[in-house]
């Protein structure tokens, strides 16, 4: 079994108030590990000798997240204090809009990847519903990958639906040889429930997410294909229709219980 990992960005409004205490509640849970996506003012270092001491591992982070050639030099950096051989980017649906910019966010990853691969840093990309969108049927995501060959992948496997018009499990297999990490949330995969945007630069959804194991994602099934590489399956509630720590504890819940993830408890 895979270790569980959790998305702290799920528990942003609790952290901005007193992250050290999320951490600890996490702990409290039984997650094995992190991804942050904040440090809130916390240094790097300070933030690993708090995980070390609960017994929670960092397999990743989204702090920093790249974007440029010119954010690898400081990314660099807090990801040695943090024990970190890999890096994340990412890109908004403008990126992903038609092919010129398909290609021109793929040379832009191509540049970033040379960058880290000559500090032994492995870059993976995060994914949201537009890279599994479509031009004359093909999968966006399939053509950027044509064109950036040697990128990794942070699969997440709900976004990889596009709002349900995508196979998940099917969009986990196309991608498998290069998925290293892998985001599991859950929720009504309907584009008839769907309705997301951009609004000052965060994803603006109506789209209802659930904890893990209520909603229509086909769990066990990306359980059974998820790829041996994959260090860790993490939870990631972008929000959530109940309460976040209550959505949190019963996703860890059935996750271990359902004997598809290890936890601490």
């Amino acid at each position: 079994m895979k270790p569980l990992s959790v998305q702290l960005y799920s528990l942003r409004q609790y952290s901005e108030k007193d992250f050290v205490e999320v951490l600890k509640g996490v702990a409290r849970i039984g997650y094995k590990g992190v991804e942050p996506a904040g440090f809130f003012n916390l240094a790097p270092a300070e933030l690993k000798k708090i995980l070390d001491d609960l017994g929670l591992e960092i397999y990743s982070t989204h702090s920093p997240w790249v974007r440029t050639v010119a954010d690898i030099s400081k990314a660099v950096d807090t990801l040695g204090i943090l024990g970190l051989d890999n890096c994340v980017c990412g890109y908004g649906p403008d990126d992903f809009k038609d092919l010129d910019t398909i290609k021109r966010t793929a040379e832009n990853s191509n540049a970033m990847l040379e960058a880290l691969a000559a500090q032994g840093i492995t870059l993976f990309q995060h994914n949201h519903y537009w890279e599994f969108e479509r031009i004359d049927g093909k999968l966006k995501y399939e053509i950027y990958d044509e064109l950036c060959p040697r990128m990794k992948y942070e699969i997440d496997c709900f976004w990889s639906t596009n709002k349900g018009s995508e196979d998940a499990v099917e969009m986990l297999k196309k991608f498998a040889d290069k998925t290293v990490l892998i985001h599991m949330k859950d929720g009504i995969c309907t584009q008839q429930a769907a309705n997301a945007g951009m609004k000052n630069g965060l994803l603006d959804m109506k789209i209802d997410l659930l904890p893990l194991g209520t909603g229509t994602l086909p769990i066990p099934e990306l359980i059974k294909n998820t790829p041996d590489q994959v260090k860790t399956v993490i939870v990631e509630l972008d929000y959530c229709e109940i309460e976040m720590w209550k959505a949190i504890e019963e996703s860890y819940k059935y996750m271990t219980g359902s004997g598809f993830c290890s936890g601490n408890k």
